[in-house]
């Protein structure tokens, strides 16, 4: 059975809400066992303050303890912790990390198979342990392997990878490179091809600027960098297209001609997708030897305890967590022992060979 770690992100947040009317349907257990890292206390306070339906869970030590046919919880965290709904203190970013922090060594530590994280707060999470702009950049350090991460957003009929990610506006142009934008599309097309099973992908990028630079007229990005970048990709076997500019581009809907999006930017991308995807997108952190996925919508302080919380989105990372693990496990097996050649390559020494039948 597939062991899914979830963190409880952000006590005061809606993080609880949207993890318990997850579980609160038994059918989960019957493809995963869920393991979550937080508060056995807090969750109950939760259930109890928003009314939920009734989830029973088994404390136990440590993922290695956690049982079949029923939902775990690892208490991370000190029993007298307060709960104070929608409001973002000190208290919550410590919970948010500990948590964290023990989920993702034993996802590093093969203890669970995937990770599902709910929602934290950017600013009440840091630390001394934890100087990272989101959970992407904290995973990719801890059990990346040294690779680096791609994010990536995916619903239903849309996958959008960002180029950059949690970083000023300001610095998005000098970000961006040759090498970096060729780097993250062999990333993008390898997790479409082993994460989703997708044959052949085909990948749009997007512009920098507005209309695709004007031919330099209104940036030389396009001309100097993302042009030149796509056609190295290119030579490389990996079908991409464009630049785009990126509201005709989702204006028009011709994102849906296309496997997957590239985009410069995080709201380049992000906007878009949420707009057409908030109750049901999921963030992946592909590129990395782990699978970790989250819901992409954030604390919501301002329903937090009110019971409004769709849980939709939770669930789908839950499904597409374990999804990804099936098919990384299938691509593996499907590419562990490829045929050898059976042809013969004009001027090399086998086209000398007899191999006429005796």
């Amino acid at each position: 059975m597939i062991k899914v770690g979830i963190t409880h992100g952000d006590i005061n947040g809606i993080g609880y809400e949207v993890i318990l009317k997850t579980l609160s349907d038994v059918r989960i257990l019957e493809f995963c066992t869920p393991v979550i890292y937080g508060s056995a206390k807090v969750a109950a306070y939760h259930k109890k303050a928003l009314d939920l339906p009734n989830v029973s869970m088994s404390i136990v030590s440590g993922a290695q303890s956690a049982g079949n046919n029923r939902i775990n919880i690892i208490n991370c965290v000190d029993d007298e912790i307060k709960v104070e709904l929608s409001k973002s203190t000190q208290l919550a970013g410590d919970a948010a990390f500990a948590a964290l922090k023990r989920a993702t060594a034993d996802l590093r530590d093969g203890l669970i198979n995937v990770l599902v994280t709910a929602p934290i707060n950017k600013n009440n999470i840091q630390n001394e342990k934890f100087k990272f702009p989101g959970h992407t950049e904290y995973i990719q350090e801890i059990a990346g392997g040294g690779n680096s991460a791609l994010m990536i957003l995916t619903t239903e009929n849309m996958r959008v990878a960002l180029l950059t990610g949690h970083i000023p506006l300001s610095e998005v142009p000098k970000a961006l490179s040759i090498e970096k934008i060729v780097s993250k599309l062999n990333d993008f097309n390898t997790s479409l091809v082993a994460d989703f099973g997708i044959t052949g992908p085909r990948i749009a990028v997007l512009s920098l600027n507005p209309h695709a630079g004007e031919n330099g007229l209104l940036g030389s990005e396009e001309k100097n960098i993302i042009i030149p970048a796509i056609q190295e990709a290119e030579k490389r076997g990996i079908k991409c297209f464009g630049p785009y500019p990126s509201d005709g581009f989702f204006g028009s809907g011709a994102f849906e001609k296309f496997d997957g999006v590239l985009a410069m930017y995080h709201d380049q991308g992000l906007t878009a997708f949420k707009t057409l995807a908030m109750d049901t997108g999921v963030n992946f952190t592909a590129g990395l030897p782990v699978i970790r996925t989250s819901p992409d919508h954030g604390t919501a302080y301002d329903i937090a305890g009110k019971n409004l919380a769709s849980e939709n989105s939770f669930r789908n990372a839950l499904y597409l967590a374990v999804d990804i693990f099936q098919n990384r496990k299938l691509y593996k097996e499907m590419t562990a022992n490829p045929l050898k050649k059976h042809y013969f390559e004009k001027g090399s020494d086998n086209e000398k060979l007899d191999l006429s039948s005796e």
